[in-house]
């Protein structure tokens, strides 16, 4: 009984935090003029093939990094974190809503790993906020070829999909561990990398069956994403076009892959992204070096 009235709890802060955001969107429109329905039909399909792809567990900011890419969709590198995570942050809020309750996670995990990971991102924003735009492009080819080998590694192994589903959550040191992996998580999340994968592969090597794992990692992500968001907007550090139609496109491809989420079979989505984004990786350290051939000091 208790469980059940604290993740209540957890899907009204959801809601609360859905409802703020879409608040502070609305207020960069109307009182800052932000063009967020500018590139509104390309931003819409952006949305949903991406948060298609994240309600699957493929993640969305590799995706979405490619597009970007492809279309020249925002003009300034040293928006693309933060813009990526204000894009995404009400779809996946509409993610964490329909797993949270859906496979069982013990509250002592979810809570503490979701905590330390919004603490991480609110530091995170911080860390980066001085940044230059080939420094952050370079940061952002990395971190695409870091979930590159982590969904290659996936793909291979498959790992922890024999692992019991009688595990619900980590305990004594293994949980102080996944706290401290989840408040680096939050920390790396500010700077382009995506969480579900590194967080999947993590509980595995923890003995947790993957599918428990979804709704610590989309919760870690609703949460991560719009404190993210908070930060990045009072540091003008997003581009605004396109917003729009992502939240659209976004929040109609999660309810897309929601219906189809058992039928699926992800493989050859899995292989058409890593092959995008190797071409993206290369296309941003090419850029880094193009646009300023200085020595930047992080």
């Amino acid at each position: 009984m208790t469980e059940t009235i604290v993740l209540r709890v957890i899907q009204l802060l959801l809601v609360i935090t859905l409802l703020a955001t879409l608040s502070l969107f609305i207020w960069q429109y109307f009182k800052a003029k932000a063009p967020i329905f500018k590139k509104f039909g390309l931003g819409a399909l952006i949305g949903f093939f991406t948060d298609f792809g994240d309600t699957l567990g493929i993640g969305s900011f590799a995706t979405t990094t490619a597009a970007f890419q492809a279309t020249h969709f925002i003009d300034d590198g040293r928006k693309l974190p933060g813009t990526l995570n204000t894009m995404h942050a009400i779809p996946v809020m509409v993610e964490a809503l329909f797993f949270i309750t859906a496979v069982k996670v013990e509250l002592m995990t979810l809570i503490p790993m979701t905590t330390a990971a919004v603490l991480g991102a609110y530091f995170g924003t911080h860390i980066t906020k001085n940044w230059h735009a080939p420094t952050v492009q370079r940061v952002m080819a990395f971190a695409l070829l870091i979930a590159i080998v982590i969904m290659v590694v996936r793909m291979v192994t498959t790992p922890g999909a024999n692992n019991a589903l009688s595990v619900h959550g980590l305990h004594g040191w293994w949980l102080v561990l996944g706290i401290a992996f989840n408040f680096g998580i939050g920390i790396l999340m500010t700077m382009g990398l995506g969480n579900y994968a590194p967080e999947l592969i993590f509980f595995s090597l923890m003995g947790v069956n993957p599918s428990i794992a979804f709704p610590v990692m989309m919760l870690d992500a609703a949460l991560i994403m719009p404190t993210t968001a908070w930060n990045v907007v009072k540091m003008k550090r997003v581009s605004w076009q396109g917003l729009a139609g992502m939240v659209v496109g976004g929040v109609l491809g999660v309810f897309m892959a929601a219906k189809f989420f058992t039928s699926l079979n992800v493989t050859l989505l899995q292989i058409l992204i890593i092959v995008v984004s190797l071409w993206t990786a290369f296309m941003l350290f090419r850029n880094s070096y193009k646009n300023n051939i200085k020595k930047i000091d992080i």
